[in-house]
């Protein structure tokens, strides 16, 4: 008789782990590096940094760790270039969204609305930047911090209110710490929990989309007391 197949081992979750693979599907270079990001992102995000490990990104996608060290010479590194991948990814939505706006009152809108609905089609994007299991790491930390600044200078050239540019990337800043303060709430209000089931993706859209127009009223009232000085 044929013996039956060991059990799935479980995760630290304690999901199901995926059962192990006997090949490595082949992918290209490219193709190989997106999925290691994808699942790492993942991870990170559910798990924290400090307790993910190369071998759980490794066992998630399938892949040994030699092939993984062959993409990203350390974890560190691999969350560096996810932070960084993240942050232009937001970057280039809110510039995209703005540049269609006919007037300043409707970029506002329309960045808030490009920030947020990131928010929620690309929630473990959000919980690696924003989550409350942020490493406790120097470098880390610096790097989180160049993110909000690289952010900030992307909306510091919306702000048209004939200022000093001091003045101007203070406000910018500002704006970006409204946005995160508000997806972190908004976060820790979407975690999974036994006995409230998450609303499903069209209903948190309309969440963001709400929020959005609620943060940009909130943030015009203030923008345009500026312009009127």
């Amino acid at each position: 008789m044929a013996a039956m197949p060991a059990p799935a081992a479980a995760h630290r979750d304690g999901s199901a782990a995926r059962p192990a693979r006997t090949g490595t599907r082949r992918l290209t270079a490219d193709a190989r590096r997106r999925q290691l990001f994808d699942e790492a992102l993942a991870l990170f995000a559910r798990h924290g940094y400090a307790s993910t490990t190369m071998d759980d990104i490794a066992e998630a996608a399938g892949v040994t760790k030699p092939l993984l060290y062959q993409h990203f010479a350390s974890k560190r590194a691999l969350y560096l270039e996810l932070m960084d991948g993240v942050a232009q990814g937001l970057i280039d939505r809110i510039v995209k969204a703005t540049a269609a706006a006919e007037g300043p009152r409707q970029q506002v809108e329309l960045g808030f609305a490009a920030y947020f609905a990131l928010m929620v089609d690309s929630e473990h994007a959000f919980r690696l930047l924003y989550g409350r299991d942020t490493p406790d790491d120097p470098e880390l930390g610096a790097a989180l911090r160049q993110v909000e600044d690289t952010i900030a200078q992307a909306i510091d050239p919306l702000i048209d209110a004939g200022l000093d540019p001091a003045h101007r990337l203070l406000l910018a800043h500002a704006v970006v710490g409204m946005a995160e303060g508000a997806s972190r709430h908004w976060l820790d209000t979407h975690r999974d929990r036994p006995d409230r089931p998450l609303p499903d993706h069209a209903s948190r859209r309309i969440e963001a989309d709400e929020l959005a127009r609620r943060l940009a009223d909130f943030a015009w009232a203030g923008l345009r007391q500026v312009h009127r000085t």
